[in-house]
């Protein structure tokens, strides 16, 4: 994946590239490119056509699919474009463009899944916090993912830029000083895209379960007490209903997902980075970090499944948006209907 690939770093001679290897890394960027581009559309279509009725995890789910989207048509493409052209074409401002937002949409995919995260945790141990609920349409979690995500993004437009690699050869690269800034740029984005966020998602995921451990004992230390008072820490999940736990039992699959998906990735980069002798071009290296992508084909499948409507449900839905005239429309809006009130069932947290 070219974003944070040491290849696009470092002046060395040109070396013919292995061709074998490159159709495998095409093949691979088109299915990981078509599966999520349809998935995380259809999924936004459900999601919008019931827009005014969202709950707040629904909120989460549709930003969720928008940054799974820029992941897809603005990091994946891309790259797919540039393994079938060998060089990057285009001037040297489409290449500051391209660079921006594939950092922005592995950015904006992570810091979602971070908000949404610490809103389940407020949601389970201070329910009580104004961060879970606003009367406000403005969602301040989502609107500090993205905004993170924006600034984050903002140091590929300097250091990336067209480069005359070779007599006559332009590509999109990067130079960094020597010896040490391709190392401190690599280990830095490590840092702020996959450690913190990591370490972040964890700690909310266990003090959820070390909450929800509380209120079972407590529920259980109860039947032999009658009228023992709950503390304050177990309240909040002391009614915790079905539709709560399904929902707290996805935002873990998806933290695990993208826990699995992005650490090849970022175990590979800081491995070129820092180890000179490290097997760069070798095919396990160009698939585990394609794989990273992943990510955003797994997100949508996650929820679908979580709602016990994948796949029949999502292959009828694109099957019904081919009909035309009334009859498809009404058939199509009841096929809305019954897909909504899945996820009202599984996401609402009230």
């Amino acid at each position: 994946m070219r974003p944070l690939n040491d290849t696009d770093f470092v002046d060395e001679e040109d070396v013919a590239r292995d061709e074998i290897l490159a159709k495998v890394e095409i093949a691979l960027l088109s299915i990981i490119f078509v599966s999520a581009a349809i998935l995380n559309t259809a999924l936004l279509l459900v999601l919008w056509r019931e827009r005014k009725q969202m709950s707040r995890m629904r909120v989460f789910v549709f930003h969720l699919c928008l940054a799974d989207l820029v992941v897809a048509f603005f990091q994946v493409c891309p790259q797919l474009m540039w393994d079938i052209t060998d060089r990057f074409v285009g001037p040297d401002l489409v290449c500051r463009l391209v660079k921006y937002l594939q950092v922005l949409g592995m950015f904006s995919s992570t810091y979602m899944i971070v908000v949404m995260t610490v809103d389940r945790y407020q949601a389970v141990c201070n329910p009580m916090v104004k961060f879970q609920r606003t009367r406000t349409r403005l969602n301040i979690p989502v609107c500090i993912a993205w905004g993170v995500s924006l600034l984050g993004s903002l140091p590929q437009v300097f250091i990336f830029s067209q480069v005359e690699v070779a007599p006559g050869v332009f590509d999109c690269w990067a130079n960094f000083i020597q010896p040490w800034g391709l190392q401190t740029y690599i280990t830095w984005t490590t840092l702020v895209i996959f450690v913190l966020p990591v370490i972040t998602v964890v700690v909310c995921q266990v003090r959820i379960c070390r909450a929800i451990q509380i209120n079972l004992y407590q529920k259980i230390h109860q039947q032999g007490s009658v009228g023992l008072p709950f503390p304050s820490r177990a309240s909040g999940v002391a009614g915790m209903s079905k539709a709560r736990v399904k929902t707290l039992k996805m935002t873990v699959v998806i933290v695990l997902a993208y826990i699995v998906c992005w650490t090849p990735f970022f175990t590979v980069q800081l491995w070129s980075a820092w180890d000179e002798h490290a097997p760069k071009e070798t095919a396990t290296f160009t698939i585990l970090m394609l794989l990273a992508s992943l990510n955003s084909c797994a997100n949508p499948c996650i929820y679908l499944l979580f709602s016990g409507q994948f796949p029949k449900r999502l292959v009828t839905l694109l099957c019904q948006r081919q009909s035309d005239g009334k009859d498809s429309m009404h058939e199509e809006a009841t096929l809305v209907s019954t897909l909504y009130m899945s996820f009202k069932n599984v996401s609402e947290s009230k």
